[in-house]
């Protein structure tokens, strides 16, 4: 699974014109599921993004994770990260799964973050989102899983 993470002031998004999610301070995920990824990576995916040390400490470093600031989670469906641009100029989104298994591995994250982090908000998988944010820092970070042979 793939996501792009970045650490934010605020963050929501809107689906014709009605807000579906919103955090304060915290991380927006957009996240995207390719082929051959299961459960596992969803779970790993998550693990990593709940601790990942990118919130600054009383020293201004960044070594405090989601969880230990208590900052919010803004899932994102997102399958153009998978985008191959490779080949010419029109990217390719063949790597990413299949829209009904996108939209159940999709569910099973959110489900997963909504049982072990106590604000957890989302957009519309496969709406056409408007996504509104600050960006702190900026700091913002791609992280992949890679599924197990």
């Amino acid at each position: 699974m793939l996501s792009v993470v970045q650490r934010v002031k605020s963050a929501r998004v809107e689906v014709d014109g009605q807000i579906t999610g919103q955090i304060e301070h915290g991380l927006l995920a957009l996240v995207c599921a390719e082929q051959g990824d299961r459960e596992a990576e969803a779970d790993k995916l998550l693990a990593k993004l709940l601790k990942l040390r990118i919130f600054q400490d009383e020293a201004g470093k960044m070594n405090r994770s989601l969880q230990d600031v208590g900052g919010g989670l803004l899932v994102v469906s997102q399958f153009t990260l998978a985008a191959d641009t490779k080949g010419g100029n029109r990217p390719s989104f063949t790597g990413a799964a299949a829209p009904a298994e996108g939209q159940r591995l999709y569910d099973y994250f959110v489900a997963q973050a909504r049982a072990c982090h106590p604000v957890v908000q989302t957009g519309i998988f496969a709406a056409d989102m408007q996504v509104h944010l600050v960006n702190d820092g900026p700091v913002t970070i791609p992280v992949r899983i890679a599924p197990q042979a």
